[in-house]
């Protein structure tokens, strides 16, 4: 559970990030980054496995890129459903799949690594 809060924490801080210095992302407030940060954990934990488990060979053939190609069509879906969010278009939503990727791996893999 703690882990789960961690993600949605982290999920909300690259948002937020993403919509300071990207200029094709917009997020409302921070209040809305961190329901968005929700919706993108839930999404990343239903959807994001159903579509990895589909393009697993794709996957394995770019050694692991097309997930961030993944977290982009999350991302989107996201966008569709949440008001507050705003992505531009799909390589606006590649360079947030790649900053939420970031910062997820600097939060919450090295918390859980030295903890």
């Amino acid at each position: 559970m703690f882990k789960f809060i961690l993600i949605v924490l982290a999920n909300s801080v690259a948002l937020w990030l993403g919509a300071q210095f990207l200029r094709g992302i917009k997020v409302t407030d921070f209040p809305r980054a961190v329901i968005t940060g929700l919706v993108v954990a839930v999404l990343n934990a239903t959807l994001g496995k159903i579509l990895s488990f589909i393009s697993a060979p794709i996957n394995w053939i770019t050694f692991g890129l097309f997930s961030l190609v993944i977290s982009a069509v999350v991302l989107m879906v996201a966008d569709y459903f949440m008001k507050g969010l705003t992505i531009k278009n799909f390589w606006w939503a590649l360079a947030l799949a790649i900053l939420v990727s970031a910062v997820n791996v600097v939060l919450v893999e090295w918390i859980f690594r030295y903890n």
